[in-house]
């Protein structure tokens, strides 16, 4: 008898498919074949069936099913030596275990060909989804352990199928999954070096720019080295720099191209961030400490949470870095950090951003983050659940701050530092505290010697008294042994004497104020500093934000950027200021302080933030140019900077710039004027559209609309309505995006400004599409575009013409439609707005794809995921993907349709795009309908309607029921089908969409059941 479990739940025997019974049957025997041949007991059996919430009677039930599942399969479930079962079954003849045993074969084989031949044979048993119906903590843990043993296998069967020069029959499929893993570098890796053994360098140096790109907007890293070096080869030609640039097989026994720790069994799905701050250089002592942490992770162990309590400068963070990087083998999931800066001058970092960052990094793209703080908070448990992570909480002020980062389960571990002691978190949530005391002096002592090295040889009584004279604190340490290093011709004895004169620098005990414990090694140190240097070092007090690259210090310095990084690395050597992994600088808290202190003293405020904020507003204004050249015209005019800018080769490069400095532009318009406010505004609100940054520009628009009231300018405060409507339009707050686009609308007539009437006409169409209100929507589209044809603006039509003929072929004129489309095709082609091309293009196959004309819906959907990927827009590319699975369909080319639609789908939820989810669920239960999988349509179809999406995009709603009326029908279930169908009509009717007639004649027996049409992608507002 055959099993499978790789798809949905079958059993064979040699007369035919076994009709196994409702879907809870099923996934009792699911539970008992991943466990073939082993007794599963009763209570384990419910809890992977249940989960934590069994019924009433789950025994039984449990023994209901199981009797079912006895009688359908003979011979096979006995009952265990505990009272519960076990299921007896040649493994070889179940696809799980067969998958399993393939790959050990594969690992073990000697010759490349026989290799690739298993996991072939591995991979070819998997049909879907493993056991799709069930959802319970046990059974998603399950899936997702086979996801990651497929993925892995993939990767090093590519891996072997490169070396032996089958990069062009892999070309296809390597582009398809690069989308579908755009934070996969190995991935990329492979992509890359087909694109070039196939003569297309271009494109191979493309994606490389493209990843680039999307690995510094998502996780504010470079590419791997192993990356770089395969990009420099392919720039260069050069074989010897990467010998796998040759097609010919590679005598290496394993494959050219891997990252560590890749291609095992257990390899994550999806990004695994590695966020930990460089280790620390000189690290001594802290034994005790490390090996209390170290026993929180022995087995048995009930806490996931520790603490590292103790005052300013004692090496909190020192120690909870040096730890992580002991310890990140035992999270290979990936390792979280933020720094909360709870304690200095910055505002601390709310709990919502940090959750946005760590979202990020686990693979959501902007527009997939939720906007409120549970949600975003229960979006990372799960994000998290079930996988071992480390969680380094840095720097944490409050218990409120830290609570909502916290994982919920026991796979991760969560470390927090803090000069707080965090009581709250040890009183409910039971987590381990770990007081830090300033280091013992022989440990003091050790770290000073370990960072003077020779030095101390010689004057060891003298080490002992700076030890003293530095309060035994590991930073004021570090601070000092830099100084004795850097005056090479002084003793330490000197240092120390002269530390101790400063009795007037409150070199103060460190029960004290913290603060001033250090402040005499503070001192010491910036006044040893060349006027020049010294300034820049005050100037971190200046800055509004937490870092700064060297072109904005350059910018508040009035000096060139050469002289400008020497004084930086100065101030690096003199650990006065860390350099961060990403090229930015930032002071310590505490030294932050002190440099604001020095600030404020020598009246360093006024010209150093005017340069700094006309520089901020020139380089945003240069990557707009690069990102949007078409509306470089629309843009304020920004006067050029008396420092340099940065050079954007590329749209990656400029939204890479801006995705850094994000948080600094904001801030820069907390302390600005209101003129500069409205610039900032006006200049970046699409970028913060396109990123996905919702809340940020809902704080910019909303200052800049103050701005302009307060100034009393009427287009400017226009400007502001317009772009905060659209903003507030994203996160679904419709009422008050109407009343800024009304208001917006009516002050732009006052001023008599007609290009922009029309882009918030355009906007005032997605709002009234999202109302289901398709009637004014096409009507507030018609009269952006009226506007624009009198203005002879053609710029700016390409999203208001695609808008209309998306609503037009809602409902049902598609011959106007697709003329709409090409029109707006041919107007971005000539503007070089590549968004707009590929939701064009995405139109166009739409419109082909219901008209039959599917090769050349086929070719539309191919170049319309090109242009999406060129563009960045994710969205979009989940778009293209649905529009293929659909053509595939169409064609009866059901396993590639299902895997694009699958494809598709994870692109929707990782953009948090929910009504392209819902039209993509519908899509894909076409498609499992189309290849007599009636059970798994219906799931999909359930799954659409419960799809949040309010009262807005009623048409989805009225397709998924459609969908389930015609499921009932082909099933027999006539009732049933006619109350769906009846459901579905009333909404066609009300929206007056041409499948009334249809789904009223299928509800009345006149017609046979036909998959009801797709829907269009919704645009986001745009001018």
């Amino acid at each position: 008898m055959e099993f499978r479990l790789l798809g949905g739940v079958e059993a064979r025997t040699d007369a035919g498919p076994v009709e196994l019974g409702p879907a809870r049957q099923q996934t009792v025997l699911a539970a008992l074949l991943l466990d073939a041949n082993r007794p599963v007991s009763v209570d384990q059996l419910a809890h992977r069936v249940w989960g934590d919430s069994p019924p009433q009677r789950a025994t039984q039930t449990l023994y209901g099913y199981v009797s079912r599942l006895r009688r359908l399969l003979p011979g096979v479930i006995t009952r265990g030596p505990g009272g519960g079962y076990a299921l007896s079954a040649d493994e070889e003849m179940v696809d799980v275990h067969r998958f399993r045993q393939l790959l050990g074969l594969a690992r073990q084989a000697d010759e490349d060909a026989q290799t690739v031949a298993l996991f072939q044979e591995a991979l070819a048993l998997w049909r879907g989804e493993p056991f799709p119906g069930a959802d319970t903590p046990w059974f998603n843990a399950a899936r997702d352990t086979l996801r990651k043993e497929r993925r892995a296998a993939e990767l090093d069967c590519t891996d072997l199928r490169l070396r032996l020069g089958e990069h062009a029959a892999l070309l296809a499929m390597l582009a398809e999954h690069s989308a579908a893993h755009p934070l996969d570098e190995r991935l990329a890796a492979q992509y890359m070096l087909a694109l070039y053994r196939c003569g297309r360098q271009s494109d191979a140096l493309a994606h490389y720019r493209h990843v680039r790109g999307i690995l510094a907007e998502e996780l504010g890293i470079d590419p791997s080295r192993d990356l770089q070096r395969l990009h420099e080869a392919m720039l260069a030609g050069d074989t010897e720099l990467s010998p796998a640039l040759h097609a010919s097989p590679q005598p290496a026994a394993a494959p050219t191209i891997a990252s560590p720790g890749v291609g095992t069994a257990a390899e994550p799905v999806g990004p695994v961030p590695s966020h930990l701050p460089l280790d620390v250089r000189g690290f001594t002592g802290r034994d005790a400490e490390l090996d209390e942490l170290d026993g929180l992770l022995s087995a048995g162990s009930p806490a996931v949470i520790a603490t590292l309590a103790g005052t300013a400068g004692v090496g909190k963070t020192a120690l909870a870095v040096r730890w992580a990087h002991r310890m990140r083998d035992r999270f290979p999931d990936g390792q979280l950090y933020v720094d909360l800066r709870g304690y200095g001058p910055d505002e601390p970092v709310s709990a919502a951003d940090a959750l946005a960052g760590f979202l990020r990094a686990l693979g959501l793209d902007g527009a997939a983050i939720p906007e409120d703080l549970a949600e975003r908070a229960a979006r990372f448990r799960s994000l998290v659940d079930q996988r071992r992570m480390l969680v380094l909480l840095d720097n944490a002020r409050t218990v409120d701050q830290v609570r909502p980062l916290l994982p919920a389960g026991m796979s991760c571990f969560t470390l927090v530092t803090s000069r707080d002691s965090l009581a709250g978190l040890i009183a409910r949530e039971g987590a381990h505290r770990i007081k830090l005391d300033r280091l013992p002096q022989a440990e003091a002592a050790d770290l000073l010697r370990t960072l003077l090295g020779a030095y101390a040889d010689t004057e060891p009584a003298a080490v002992n008294s700076l030890v003293e004279r530095c309060a035994r604190l590991p930073l004021a340490l570090r601070i000092t042994a830099e100084l004795v290093r850097s005056r090479p011709a002084h003793t330490i004895g000197d240092l120390a004497n002269e530390l101790a004169e400063q009795v007037t620098l409150d070199l103060l005990e460190v029960d004290g104020d913290p603060q001033t414990a250090v402040r005499a090694v503070f001192s010491w140190s910036y006044r040893q500093l060349d006027p020049p240097v010294a300034r820049v070092f005050r100037l971190f007090g200046v800055h509004p934000g937490h870092d700064m690259d060297a072109y904005a210090v350059a910018a508040m310095s009035g000096t060139g950027l050469r002289d400008t990084r020497r004084a930086l690395d100065v101030l690096v050597r003199a650990h006065l200021v860390e350099q961060t992994p990403g090229g930015r600088y930032q002071p310590h808290d505490l030294l932050r302080v002190y440099a604001a202190e020095l600030g404020e003293t020598a009246g360093e405020n006024t010209g150093p933030l005017t340069r700094l904020f006309d520089y901020y507003l020139a380089a945003a204004a240069a990557a707009m140019d690069v990102m949007v050249p078409h509306e470089a015209e629309r843009r304020p005019d920004v006067p050029a900077p008396d420092a340099g800018t940065p050079t954007f080769g590329d749209y990656h490069a400029a939204f890479g710039w801006l995705d850094s400095e994000r948080t600094n532009l904001l801030a820069a318009t907390q302390h600005a004027g209101p003129d500069y406010v409205i610039r900032m505004s006006d200049t970046v609100w699409r970028y913060l559209n396109i990123g996905g940054y919702h809340d940020d520009a809902i704080v910019l628009h909303t200052r800049a609309l103050r701005g302009a009231e307060a100034l009393g300018d009427v287009k400017a405060e226009a400007n502001a309505r317009r772009v905060l409507g659209g903003a507030a339009l994203r996160t679904g707050v419709v009422s008050p995006a109407f009343a800024h686009l009304e208001r917006a609308l009516a002050l732009y007539r006052q001023v008599g400004d007609r290009s922009l009437q029309a882009a918030t006409l355009n906007n005032l169409g997605v709002g009234n599409w999202r109302r289901s209100n398709l009637v004014a929507a096409a009507d507030c589209f018609r009269q952006a575009l009226a506007l624009y044809r009198e203005l002879g603006d053609q710029r700016m039509r390409a999203p208001a013409t695609n808008n209309l003929a998306r609503i037009l072929h809602i409902l049902g004129r598609s011959d106007e439609a697709l003329e709409l489309f090409g029109q707006a095709l041919a107007i971005a082609r000539e503007n070089g707005s590549r968004g707009s091309e590929a939701s064009a293009l995405c139109g166009l196959a739409e419109v082909s794809a219901a008209a039959g004309r599917h090769q050349e819906a086929l070719d539309y959907a191919h170049r319309a995921l090109a242009n999406a990927r060129n563009a960045g827009h994710r969205s979009l590319e989940g778009t293209a993907m649905r529009a293929l699975g659909v053509v595939h369909r169409r064609q009866g080319d059901h396993e590639p349709a299902i895997r694009h639609l699958d494809t598709a789908l994870r692109i929707a939820h990782g953009v948090g795009d929910l009504e392209e989810v819902m039209a993509t669920l519908s899509a894909l239960a076409e498609a499992h309908a189309a290849v007599g999988n009636p059970g798994e349509a219906l799931r999909l179809y359930q799954e659409a309607l419960t799809m949040d999406i309010g009262y807005g995009q009623r048409d989805l709603r009225a397709h998924a029921l459609a969908g389930i009326g015609d499921i009932h029908a082909a099933l027999g279930e006539h009732g049933l089908a006619r109350d769906f169908w009846q459901q579905a009509l009333v909404i066609y009717r009300e929206l007056d969409m041409p499948q009334a007639d249809e789904v009223a004649a299928r509800a009345h027996g006149h017609s046979r059941p036909s998959p009801p049409a797709g829907h269009a992608h919704v645009s986001r507002p745009s001018r």
